[in-house]
């Protein structure tokens, strides 16, 4: 959400460059985020370090975001996302995509998208699960999380499937993509990313054999 604009009174001038560069510093200082975070963990990262790795001063982070923890949810954020852009996941043209050739590279489209999503976001999210240990802010976060990753899987299934998509197929495929599936495949087993996509694209054509997912989607 864009902050609160002040008084016209107030800010009679506005710098097109002076902008420019101030996006140029939150964004340094989301990048630094994302990485001390996922490097190192919530607790281990401190805002020097964040910082030091942004080049900036710790009290521009601090006049930027606030709190350590609201830095922690808009690194989430664009961790997720990819970018710092305000546009939903699902209003976005990669995600239209999902719903573009036949259904068999549909599917496939859309575990690569997810994969990517977890590629980019795995080590982050560990770090919010250990700040929900002890903030408030990242424990809303993570049920939050959880809720739009079901939501983004039922849109992205139907995008797929050409329709509306049963419950349980949802709630199917929302499970055998999870992170925590990725995780244990790429790291706990050793697996490739290719192959874990494989896998995972093999699984779920498996998991959405059903009658009223066939009927009338294009093979």
């Amino acid at each position: 959400m864009a902050p609160n604009r002040r008084p016209e009174t107030t800010s009679p001038y506005h710098s097109p460059l002076r902008a420019k560069q101030a996006a140029e510093t939150r964004r340094a200082i989301i990048d630094a985020a994302i990485t001390l975070f996922g490097e190192r963990g919530w607790a281990a990262t401190t805002m020097p370090m964040i910082a030091s790795t942004a080049g900036t001063a710790v009290d521009t982070i601090y006049s930027t975001f606030g709190s350590k923890s609201a830095l922690m949810m808009a690194a989430i954020e664009v961790a997720i996302v990819g970018d710092d852009e305000e546009a939903a996941m699902m209003d976005r043209a990669d995600f239209a995509l999902l719903g573009k050739g036949r259904r068999s590279d549909r599917l496939r489209a859309g575990v690569r998208y997810t994969v990517g999503v977890y590629q980019r976001s795995v080590p982050i999210l560990r770090a919010l699960q250990e700040a929900a240990a002890s903030d408030e802010a990242a424990r809303k976060r993570l049920t939050q999380y959880d809720e739009d990753r079901r939501n983004l899987t039922e849109a992205g299934l139907a995008l797929i499937l050409g329709g509306a998509v049963p419950e349980k197929v949802v709630d199917a495929i929302w499970a055998l993509t999870s992170p925590e599936v990725f995780v244990y495949l790429t790291q706990g087993r050793g697996w490739s990313v290719d192959e874990a996509e494989a896998w995972l694209v093999h699984m779920s054509t498996a998991a959405m054999r059903q009658p009223d997912t066939d009927a009338d989607s294009p093979p």
